[in-house]
């Protein structure tokens, strides 16, 4: 399943900061669908992502009935990219 969105990069600050892409609705309902097929285990859905010229794997996290897609520091830094930032996803989860 092919999935592309845009949405804005979110800073969550725990231990250390993580960052995140949520999924609009329309795409987290898409992934719902598939998820039961694809995921390893706690509701997290594993994926392939591309962010510009990046190409990553991941894996989705559930949240508040909707998916987190967590944006390494080896995507975001040589790009520039930072919390507020919007950025147009490409993603492909893998079953």
């Amino acid at each position: 399943m092919d999935v592309e969105f845009a949405g804005r990069l979110v800073e969550w600050r725990g231990p250390s900061p993580y960052y995140f892409v949520p999924l609009p609705a329309e795409q987290a309902d898409e992934i719902r669908e598939v998820a039961a097929a694809a995921t390893y285990g706690w509701g997290v859905v594993p994926v392939e992502a591309r962010i510009g010229g990046r190409a990553f794997t991941t894996s989705l996290f559930p949240r508040d009935g909707g998916y987190l897609l967590p944006v390494k520091s080896a995507v975001r830094r040589p790009q520039g990219l930072a919390a507020g930032d919007e950025v147009s996803v490409a993603l492909t989860v893998r079953l």
